[in-house]
Parts: C-alpha cells; structure tokens; sequence
C-alpha cells in the first residue's frame, strides 16, 4: 500500500510513544472533585507557561471559546469578532446558541483589528445599543494563512480595551507556532489577553484536549461554564498525561513543521499559477488557488488523495496544506512534485 501523505491539519497526528507511556502509567482521580493528580500537573504546567494565574483542562478548542465566551458575557450583548476566525466560521453558531450573545463581524486584513475598527463599536451608548463586552483575536491565524499576529498590534488591541473595560479573549489554538514565528515565548503573546485557550492536540501531537487559562475568579467561571457544555471529566489524568508530554517536548519540535511548510511553499510556487508567496509563509500552513488551473478545489481535493495526498479544501478554489509530525521533508517533496504534476495536467 502506497504511503499516505496527509496534509489536511496538524490535527491528524498520532500521540507519541511517550504519550502512550504516559498515559498508560498516569495517576487518576476524580477531576470533577479537583482530585485528578495529573490533571491538576497538567493545569499548573500549562498556567505557568502561558502567564496566567490558573487553567482548566477542556476537551477541545471549540469548547473552550464557547466556555471562555459564556465566562466573559452575558446574553444579549456583543462580541467582536474577524469576519475570518475561528470562531465565526467553525464553531456552529456557539456564541449565539449557546453563551446568546451577537457577533460584531469586522473584516481585516491581517486577522487582527485596528484600533479605528473598534473604537466605533466601543463608544456606543448602552442605553441604545447592546452593550459590547469581549473583543476575540486568533494567533496564529487560521483563515488568514496561519500567519501570526504580532505582539505590538495585540497591544494596541489590548490597550484599547482597557481604556473602555472591555474583556480580550484568544483563540491561541496554535500559540506555540505563533510564538516561534515571532520569536518570542508564549506569554509573551498571552499578555494582551485576558483569557487564553491553546490546543494540546494540533501540532502539539496530544490525542484529545486544549487549555483555558486566565485569572482565578475567571477560571472558576470557566469550571461552570465547562459543566454546562458536558465537558466535566471524570478520571481524566489519562488524556492529561499526554498533554503533560506535548508541553514539555513537543513544543520545540514545531519548528521543524515550520521548516517544512517552507520547502513545500517553495516548491509549489515554482508554478506561478498556484499564486504562492514563499515568504509570506510563516508557520505550518501553505494555502493556493486552482482558479488558474480552471477547476475547483473539491475536484482538484479529489484528484491528489487519488494520489495518496490529502488536502483540505478552504473555498471555492481555494485549498490549504499544514505541515505536521507525521508528514517528513521526503513526504513535503513528494506531495509538492504530486501537485505540480496534477496541476500541469490540467493547464496542458
């Protein structure tokens, strides 16, 4: 059987050997008690390294924005959200139908907000308009190319709320990719928000899990706002013992997902009509067009996993490749050459 190239998400990686160890041997509790030992490791190690006071372990990203938005809100007012983030676009209408709050939807070029963009939203009058209660920014930004915001644009942002007592909440799925792309540790990037949730099972290589972390009184909210969402665990240290393992090694090894994601870009764009920019590349995402080769992305999706290369498909004719653990240098050159060559096929 040929080798599969899956290139679809970090997602897809398969936990480590000493993942498996680790969740093998893990001491448990009762994590509804507060009496699961590794998970109360896991939570004191994830708080440490992202500058927060404290962390809940939850079992997906989704869950926990949908649990950091009912923490930060009330229903019926707004959020302030990218036209393009996460949370707008996958999360199946949560902050609607389940925290009953609005979006405020602002397009950007970058994935985060200029400061003229909010300060309208801002200064309105909470007698005439519902008032506007959280400001959610994504780093790395998923839709945007899984660029990374840079800190002094998520200051300005920050700053900004403040001066108008309005809570920052982000998306940090993939913080640690942000924080090598900037070249700087992920506090650093946490800082400038006031709630943060970062995934354990992307890049990171986890099997199942992200973390919320904030303030004490924030996060003691979450717990709730957890229970409600049906995300409270019982013996969890299970799951939690391999997160322990993504933090304390997996963390450094995204840079060789970056590396890769580099060498497929250049490849790629030696054909100009993918409309690849190498340099623009910053962590472990590489998106093209097919409009030049005249067909859709579903169909040229289709076309590379009959070539054992998986794609995701991100619009019309838009498609989108991310680099991960599982997916070698030789992996990264031989998927670029399957989609050259399919490409060319259809300009012929």
């Amino acid at each position: 059987m040929n080798n599969i190239i899956d290139l679809r998400s970090d997602t897809v990686t398969k936990p480590t050997l000493r993942m498996r160890e680790a969740m093998m041997k893990a001491e448990v509790g009762d994590d509804c008690y507060g009496e699961d030992p590794t998970v109360n490791n896991l939570e004191q190690l994830a708080a440490g390294m992202i500058g927060k006071q404290a962390a809940v372990f939850i079992p997906s990203g989704t869950m926990g924005n949908t649990a950091a938005i009912i923490s930060h809100t009330h229903p019926g007012e707004t959020i302030i959200v990218d036209s393009e983030s996460h949370i707008y676009y996958y999360e199946h209408g949560n902050m609607a139908s389940l925290a009953g709050v609005m979006p405020i939807v602002i397009d950007t070029q970058d994935g985060c907000f200029d400061t003229d963009q909010l300060e309208p939203y801002l200064q309105r009058n909470p007698n005439r308009f519902p008032k506007t209660s959280l400001i959610c920014l994504e780093n790395t930004h998923n839709r945007r190319g899984g660029i990374a915001i840079p800190i002094e644009r998520m200051k300005s942002v920050y700053e900004m709320a403040k001066e108008y007592n309005v809570q920052v909440h982000l998306d940090g799925a993939r913080i640690f990719n942000a924080a090598l792309a900037l070249g700087v540790e992920a506090n650093e990037i946490a800082n400038y928000a006031d709630s943060v949730m970062f995934c354990l099972s992307k890049g990171l290589c986890a099997p199942v899990g992200s973390l919320l972390a904030g303030d004490e009184e924030f996060i003691e909210k979450a717990r709730i706002a957890r229970k409600r969402l049906g995300g409270a665990m019982r013996q969890a240290g299970i799951l939690a013992a391999a997160g322990i393992v993504a933090l304390t090694e997996m963390v450094e090894r995204l840079a060789e997902d970056h590396e890769n994601a580099k060498s497929l870009a250049n490849e790629l764009s030696e054909l100009p009509e993918f409309g690849i920019e190498p340099e623009k590349v910053q962590t472990n995402m590489v998106a093209f067009s097919t409009k030049q080769l005249g067909i859709s992305a579903p169909q040229f999706a289709k076309l590379a996993e009959q070539q054992n290369v998986k794609i995701s498909i991100y619009g019309p004719t838009l498609v989108r490749l991310v680099t991960n653990k599982d997916v070698t240098r030789d992996d990264v050159l031989t998927a670029a050459e399957i989609l050259i060559d399919l490409a060319k096929k259809q300009l012929s």
